[in-house]
């Protein structure tokens, strides 16, 4: 399945990369558990976490102190790595 990133709307001083060929974004916690954000579509990384905007145009700020990410490409053509 292809997604077309949704329009992204920053007033904020933080860059962001589309990350929209990703299937899925997992964020490992440990023994606190995990997140998982489905069809992310931008992504800001800074030294205090992440903030990810998905494509149902819900936003999150995944704070630092998890002990892995891991993620999927959509589909066999998409980019493994974008940043």
């Amino acid at each position: 399945m292809t997604k077309t990133p949704i329009e992204l709307r920053n007033e904020s001083i933080n860059k962001f990369v589309d990350v929209s060929s990703e299937l899925f974004r997992e964020y490992n916690f440990g023994s606190k558990g995990f997140v998982r954000i489905q069809y992310p579509q931008w992504l800001s990384a800074g030294p205090n976490g992440h903030r990810v905007l998905d494509f149902s145009g819900e936003c999150h700020y995944i704070p630092s102190g998890w002990i892995s990410i891991k993620w999927s490409p959509l589909d066999g053509n998409a980019p493994h790595f974008v940043k």
